[in-house]
């Protein structure tokens, strides 16, 4: 007899796959990844012209994906702010991305934006660790407060930044001033149930152990749960749940559900420094 407390392909009656198929329920998504790669390379061009400064591929490591963008502001930096990028640990790296730093990036922090191995190269504790590292690595270089956002995947992993066995050295957690996840995976054991774990390779035990929703909580900086109100309604409940879940240990943790935003479109308010997304991820503290 298989026991209920076993993952089974056979014992869960929802449908996992289409809970996390962000992409199908989002019209022309196949369009998306060369939209974002255009467009972040429009920005980089445009920063650059316009003399800004932009520092890219840092090694943090000696995996040719072990490195991280800085987009500097004018003068000195309030700060540091950290953006990891999604992509279900297994698509994707920073250089899609760096547009959405701009709203950050007006507000006076310096934005780090770090790529890693994707699995099934790396498995997901291991990016975890990778993220650790890249995140010490760029706090030895700027001073400060450290912000933290990650969206999807990323959110996974910025909240695992935060938990008592957090990779990040004592010090460097002490500077953590806030933590927003993007849509972020907290619960990873109904990823147990999909096909994307044929690469992900996921195990009950490293399930366990890489949700933030069964972690002591590591410092009692705030966290912010953010998510669109029109997202897959897995990505709802996941935020919901890390904010419920660490409110009840004494962190200062909401939940933000942001209109009909999709998975995606929720990310657009990153480029304003006047939106509320971009002041949860790079207020002055």
């Amino acid at each position: 007899m298989t026991s209920i407390l076993s993952p089974s392909r056979d014992w869960p009656s929802r449908d996992w796959d289409d809970a996390f198929a962000n992409m199908a329920h989002v019209a022309n998504s196949h369009e998306l990844p060369g939209f974002w790669s255009a467009r972040a390379a429009e920005y980089r061009a445009r920063m650059q012209a316009e003399g800004h400064r932009l520092e890219l591929d840092i090694a943090y490591g000696g995996h040719p994906r072990e490195a991280y963008d800085i987009v500097w502001p004018q003068g000195e930096a309030r700060g540091l702010a950290v953006f990891v990028h999604g992509g279900y640990w297994m698509r994707l790296d920073k250089s899609f991305w760096t547009d959405f730093a701009e709203g950050a990036r007006a507000r006076g922090w310096a934005v780090c934006l770090p790529s890693y191995t994707l699995a099934p190269e790396a498995r997901i504790s291991q990016i975890t660790a990778q993220i650790g590292r890249a995140i010490e690595h760029v706090a030895a270089r700027v001073a400060g407060p450290i912000r933290l956002s990650g969206h999807s995947a990323g959110g996974h992993l910025v909240s695992r930044m935060v938990c008592a066995d957090s990779p990040l050295s004592e010090g460097v957690r002490a500077r953590i001033a806030h933590t927003l996840s993007i849509s972020g995976l907290h619960d990873l054991r109904p990823l147990l149930h999909t096909q994307m774990n044929e690469t992900l390779r996921l195990d009950l035990a490293e399930a366990r152990s890489e949700s933030a929703v069964l972690a002591q909580p590591g410092l009692p900086a705030p966290l912010t749960c953010w998510v669109g109100g029109g997202e897959r309604p897995e990505f709802i409940r996941q935020a919901r749940l890390l904010a419920d879940v660490w409110g009840g240990l004494d962190v200062p943790a909401t939940a933000h559900v942001e209109g009909d935003h999709n998975h995606f479109t929720v990310l657009e308010g990153l480029k304003d420094p006047a939106s509320a997304i971009t002041a949860a991820f790079a207020g002055e503290a």
